[in-house]
């Protein structure tokens, strides 16, 4: 049987709060990619926390220590940066610097690596009344890290639009009226998979 290691890195979107252990992106993604392809998910680690912003997330992978030979890592984070109105500067820097440490945690295999962007939180009712802000920062965050991965030759996943459709589909958002549901993990993991397939056909040995 063919078996893989798998890197997330992130916040409350790749932690999987409010949801099961089980439902997080990370998770149901590993789980897609085991399905009816022999192969096994020998590791699944994930680097992230609620609330986490690009230079906690760079703190929580320092005291990690994560090796640096996964066949798959994905990066996705922002939110928080934007929640709390940091400089747009320092989200640059900061993702920048963590998208080398991911490519580095990939045995430097840049193709191996995957960007998902930032949801849109303003389509919950937490984030109603500020949803044209939210909006256009997150636009301008998602457009940011898109250019900075494309340009490191990073593959993007954009899940941005898959997360606006719980402005009319309730059931995509957790009971804490914030988080996406398991079904918008769901939704996200089916959307990540041809690109996460293709990476581990390109070179999982078998063993």
């Amino acid at each position: 049987m063919n078996t893989f290691t798998y890197l997330a890195l992130g916040d409350s979107y790749t932690i999987g709060e409010a949801v099961a252990a089980d439902q997080s992106f990370p998770a149901q993604l590993a789980s897609k990619l085991e399905a009816g392809n022999n192969r096994s998910c020998k590791k699944l680690k994930i680097i992230a926390k609620t609330g986490w912003t690009t230079d906690e997330l760079q703190k929580g992978i320092q005291s990690a220590k994560p090796a640096s030979s996964f066949d798959l890592v994905t990066l996705l984070i922002g939110v928080n940066n934007q929640y709390r109105s940091y400089a747009q500067e320092q989200y640059k820097k900061g993702f920048t610097e963590l998208l080398k440490q991911a490519i580095s945690f990939a045995s430097g295999k840049k193709e191996h690596v995957i960007v998902v962007t930032i949801p849109d939180y303003g389509c919950t009712p937490f984030g109603a009344e500020m949803a044209d802000k939210i909006y256009a920062d997150l636009i301008w965050y998602n457009e940011t890290a898109t250019n900075i991965a494309r340009n490191s030759g990073v593959e993007v996943i954009d899940i941005f639009p898959i997360s606006r459709r719980a402005k009319s589909e309730p059931e995509l958002i957790a009971s804490d009226n914030l988080h996406p549901s398991a079904e918008m993990y769901t939704l996200w993991a089916d959307a990540i998979l041809p690109v996460a397939e293709r990476i581990l056909a390109d070179g999982i040995p078998a063993e």
